[in-house]
């Protein structure tokens, strides 16, 4: 009997072990994969140059900034915090273009500026968080008293005009780029006009944004099938050339990161964070029943239309679906090996010896962007995809860890 429970013990021991050594090695790829990206891009005042000159506060770069932020929760270093406060403090915590930006691209840069309040010393630490943020403030005050009258796209049939308070978000990352900083600026200030009036926008999109022709009863979220458009360009009557719906891959991916990042700080009771659980399952079973037999996702989720790996939204889903088996909202026999899969495509496909990422999709709108992908192929901007890696990275480790 004792050398039966001995054997017992030492199997769980060995479980632990293994559970231990397979967090310690995602963790060193997540240091890889950003160690290369500080010592390619030291000085981050630095502006891009990928056609033209953009500031570094761009939302490219303030998704990076993002997979920072969660790699510091899990592996504090000084030298990460330097580099972003260096990049807040250039930018003078400022939304990109200033006050009077209603365009969410222009906003993202703020999550950063919010998570990095706590670790603000010495003499800085006199301001309050209302105070150091009083741009991003400014600015949300600003376009929650600003109508979006533009046209919702740029396809001629679909070029309607928005006409609503609620109406800027008319293309689904924007979910991800400025819906976490409502709940956020909600958070640090306790009034509750930011959570209103980002639920308000959030719905806009889903419920409203691209209805028409062929579209007449849905927004941009497809509830049959837990998916959904980029934007009013891509609901129906559209196809892929195989005649499948066109969900993009990255698309969905901030809208499900935005949906963990809100509900990260809302309070679990809550009927905004029902709402936002309730659309997060819907997805996590709409995507969990598109990955490829590799781990990888398509960048077109259901079509055969440029059927090949891509890391960004195969990071971020990795990210939101590690998050929920924590939670406790997704069944682990379930969704576990969907996460398994994942990352070890990530770290077996994607990620160099030096820590650079291949099969990453650039910068565009659909499925067709920055193609042909490869794994030696550099997208046109190299940070949001660290950023989804250093993101889905981290919530696995915690995953492992637990």
């Amino acid at each position: 009997m004792k050398k039966l429970i001995t054997l017992c013990c030492l199997s769980v021991f060995a479980l632990q072990i293994t559970a231990q050594t397979s967090a310690d090695k995602v963790l060193n790829e997540a240091r890889k994969v950003n160690n290369y990206f500080m010592q390619k891009y030291q000085d981050p005042t630095v502006p891009t140059n990928v056609n033209k000159i953009r500031p570094s506060n761009l939302w490219t770069r303030a998704v990076y900034y993002e997979g920072l932020m969660a790699l510091q929760a899990i592996d504090p270093q000084q030298r990460y915090l330097d580099y972003a406060t260096t990049w807040a403090d250039f930018h003078q915590w400022t939304p990109r273009n200033g006050v009077n930006t209603c365009d969410a691209d222009d906003q993202c840069c703020a999550q950063t500026y919010v998570e990095l309040l706590p670790f603000i010393s010495g003499e800085k630490r006199v301001e309050s968080g209302e105070k150091k943020l009083k741009n991003v403030i400014a600015n949300l005050d600003h376009q929650m008293q600003t109508p979006n009258t533009k046209v919702q796209t740029t396809t001629p049939k679909a070029k309607t005009n928005v006409n609503s308070l609620y109406g800027w978000w008319t293309w689904i990352d924007a979910i991800q780029m400025a819906m976490p900083l409502y709940v956020q600026i909600y958070t640090l200030t306790g009034d509750k006009k930011y959570l209103d009036h980002g639920m308000k926008m959030y719905r806009w999109s889903r419920n409203e944004c691209g209805r028409g022709e062929g579209n007449p009863k849905k927004g941009l979220f497809n509830t049959d099938d837990g998916l959904w458009w980029r934007d009013a360009d891509y609901v129906p009557p559209y196809k892929e050339p195989d005649g499948k719906q066109c969900y993009w891959s990255r698309g969905n991916g901030w809208v499900y990161a935005a949906l963990v990042r809100c509900m990260n700080l809302l309070p679990k009771k809550s009927k905004e964070y029902k709402e936002l659980k309730k659309d997060f399952l819907l997805m996590s079973e709409g995507l969990r029943k598109c990955q490829r037999e590799d781990g990888f996702w398509n960048p077109s989720l259901v079509s055969t239309n440029y059927e090949m790996k891509e890391t960004s939204g195969t990071a971020l889903f990795l990210y939101g679906m590690a998050w929920g088996i924590q939670q406790g909202y997704l069944k682990a026999e379930v969704y576990r090996p969907v996460c398994d899969r994942a990352w070890e495509a990530i770290s077996n496909d994607a990620i160099h010896p030096n820590g650079f990422l291949g099969w990453m999709q650039g910068t565009g709108k659909d499925p067709s962007a920055g193609q042909p992908l490869s794994y030696d192929k550099v997208p046109d901007f190299e940070d949001y995809g660290t950023g989804c890696v250093l993101l889905g990275a981290t919530e696995y480790y915690k995953l492992l860890k637990k």
